[in-house]
């Protein structure tokens, strides 16, 4: 089996508009392991490949910095937890984002921790292609045991260290939202009026495109097409997990890339989880990291989750059933797909 490298939520790009028009610019590139395209509208060519390559040189960076396994600012950091040590000179960039991500996580009730990368390590998703394991219960077990949380991170002036030496940060559930939010802040940086980033599903738009709004599809998780699709406002985010691109199967049974940290087993039976994120600073990084403790908690949980997260706007598919906030149910439009006839919609209100 063929098995998709890093984690993207595939999302379908869908324009209204013909993309032939000459006021549309599109650019694709392969960065953080996935698909990135730049669609840029009403500016001349030369303008938008400005921009683009400002917004790509910055991607370049990121990823250079936030690798969770291939030598970075990250893996650095960890390597220097494992060994009880502290990491000193610590950019104000990356200080940043570990105190953000330190509060998304105790907001989550935890749900949302990067601070498991062993456990992610351990099902072989700290790698480019995935290999079925048998798991080891016994070692997922000790893994769970040894508690690591961002709780155990302290920050003093530009220096990381943590009291557990177990703590492995992985940033995979964040980075990609972070980087939109970058590319937004670039793009309005060089006027640009009208523009939608994808990157591999995670998208913002800025402005619209000509006199409609950015459309973009989201997928159906059982299939190779879009199961609906919604209008992507000035400054909206949206964004994925899903089991369908990061998985690998063994003895008939999927094992995502998304592990409960309480369990330190894959979560299974949920299929994707989309939110949808009004204009914000972080709208782009709210929109990457939400989905997960959606997708993680229990299905009786939902409503507190997205109630003390503030997520107003959310859809989870699952075998069957369909369930999105009415605020949700009003934005989209499903389409006429085989799998979306197999489900049951329910309005959570």
């Amino acid at each position: 089996m063929r098995f998709i490298k890093f984690f993207f939520i595939v999302f379908t790009l869908c324009f209204l508009q013909s993309c032939s028009q000459t006021s549309l610019y599109q650019s694709k590139h392969y960065v953080f392991g996935t698909i990135v395209d730049i669609s840029i509208y009403g500016e001349s060519d030369k303008k938008a490949e400005e921009a683009t390559q400002a917004v790509l040189k910055e991607f370049t960076r990121l990823h250079n910095s936030l690798h969770a396994w291939k030598k970075s600012d990250l893996t650095d950091l960890n390597e220097s937890i494992a060994k009880n040590k502290s990491y000193r000179n610590a950019s104000a960039e990356l200080i940043e984002i570990i105190k953000e991500v330190k509060l998304l996580e105790h907001a989550s009730g935890h749900l949302f921790n990067p601070a498991i990368g062993e456990l992610i390590d351990y099902w072989g998703f700290h790698q480019d292609e995935f290999n079925p394991i048998h798991p080891d219960q016994s070692k997922i077990k000790i893994l769970v045991e040894r508690n690591p949380s961002l709780d155990q991170v302290r920050i003093s002036g530009s220096t990381i260290s943590s009291t557990n030496p177990h703590v492995k940060i992985d940033l995979g559930g964040y980075a990609k939202g972070y980087a939109l939010d970058r590319a937004s802040k670039i793009l309005r940086d060089y006027h640009i009026k009208n523009a939608l980033i994808n990157i591999g599903g995670n998208i913002i738009a800025i402005g619209q495109h000509g006199n409609k709004p950015w459309h973009v599809g989201i997928q159906d998780p059982r299939g190779s097409q879009a199961i609906a699709k919604l209008d992507l406002l000035d400054g909206w985010a949206i964004g994925t997990s899903g089991d369908y691109q990061r998985y690998f199967m063994n003895d008939g049974v999927r094992y995502c890339h998304v592990i409960h940290p309480f369990t330190g087993f894959p979560v299974q039976d949920v299929y994707s989880v989309t939110v949808l994120i009004e204009p914000a600073q972080n709208a782009g990084a709210l929109s990457d990291v939400l989905s997960k403790p959606l997708f993680i908690g229990k299905r009786e949980d939902r409503r507190a989750i997205a109630e003390k997260l503030n997520i107003r706007h959310y859809l989870i598919i699952e075998d069957k059933v369909i369930s999105a906030t009415q605020t949700m149910a009003d934005r989209i439009q499903f389409l006429d797909v085989p799998s979306q006839k197999k489900n049951h919609l329910e309005i959570t209100r």
